[in-house]
């Protein structure tokens, strides 16, 4: 028989069902303790003592995942543990909220309606400063348009490894495997890029992103084509095929999948011009080329629908994982 700490680590269906309710209720409340700011003032603080002692390399940046995944899985460990010698319930409560705040699809979907709502008053300003919350590119050239593209890009990109990655490791290692993920992918947030500065260090983190959320990115792929065979003015087959042929045109492994499926199954052509401090860097657009471009409300209330009902398909497929092996 389990342990009562292996018990309270082990991914249970109604911990799971009850965090995606309180996710997509109330969102995810920004504030200093949340669990991902406290992760990454750890990398931050091992990042400065790894560099001090000239590990600033290849093995630096392993040494940041060993030390930052020990750290963040301790301190989860000790909350989870010291809940329940205080009772029993607390421990539950306490997998309930680190679960409930290491998923994002309630926040992810509020960007993207506050972005809407913006251009639905005519406050092209205000949308374009909505949409920086989503994506890095110079926003003072984008219309009404573009902004819309943009934010039904980040819906869907971010479907991955905001929800269905965490989702899976969640089913897969329980809280522990939901920690390693999110530590992983905040190390690729912060020091996973291509500059000299990280272009060494941070390869370690990159490389375990792109490996951990790549299951999902595939099944999320599926999961979009075969909702999207479901829902009205939606295509399942083009979600397929696009997501097949396309996934590949926009970079890194992984955030294409559901990203190109999500064009092919809205019917609707996204990407399109995208500059950067100034400088085009893409004219690439990605969907059916008979298709046009994304563009209206409805292209991103369409886009909300498929990828919502994506994920709480997602949710209700772990769930039912969950409850017939444990």
């Amino acid at each position: 028989m389990a342990s009562p700490l292996i018990e309270l680590l082990r991914p249970h269906t109604t911990i799971l069902l009850l965090a995606v309710g309180l996710d997509l209720i109330a969102g995810d409340p920004v504030y200093p303790l949340h669990p991902i700011r406290l992760v990454g003032r750890l990398l931050t603080g091992l990042e400065s003592l790894l560099r001090r002692a000239g590990a600033d390399g290849y093995g630096g940046g392993v040494a940041l995942f060993f030390l930052l995944a020990a750290g963040s899985l301790a301190g989860v460990l000790a909350i989870v543990a010291g809940a329940a010698r205080l009772h029993p319930t607390l421990g539950w409560i306490a997998q309930l909220f680190f679960v409930y705040s290491l998923l994002a699809l309630g926040d992810l979907i509020r960007h993207v309606w506050r972005v809407e709502q913006a251009l639905s008053g005519d406050s092209l300003d205000a949308a374009r400063e909505r949409i920086k919350a989503l994506v890095g590119r110079d926003v003072d050239r984008m219309d009404a348009a573009a902004c819309r593209r943009a934010a039904i890009e980040s819906l869907s990109e971010n479907l991955t490894d905001g929800f269905t990655s965490p989702l899976a490791w969640y089913v897969i290692g329980g809280l522990p495997g939901l920690v390693i993920f999110k530590v992983v992918s905040t190390m690729d947030s912060m020091v996973g890029y291509k500059t000299p500065r990280y272009l060494r260090f941070g390869w370690c983190g990159a490389r375990l992103d792109d490996l951990m959320n790549y299951p999902a990115a595939r099944a999320t792929w599926l999961l979009i084509a075969a909702i999207a065979a479901m829902l009205p003015s939606c295509s399942g087959w083009k979600a397929l095929v696009v997501g097949f042929r396309q996934h590949a045109v926009l970079l890194g492994p992984n955030s294409g999948w559901s990203e190109a499926a999500t064009a092919g199954g809205i019917q609707r052509r996204l990407v399109g011009p995208i500059w950067m401090k100034g400088q085009l860097v893409t004219e690439v657009w990605i969907g059916d080329p008979a298709d046009p471009p994304a563009e209206s409300r409805a292209d991103v209330t369409r886009s909300l629908a498929l990828v919502t009902t994506t994920g709480l398909t997602a949710t209700l497929v772990a769930a039912g994982i969950v409850a017939l092996v444990f």
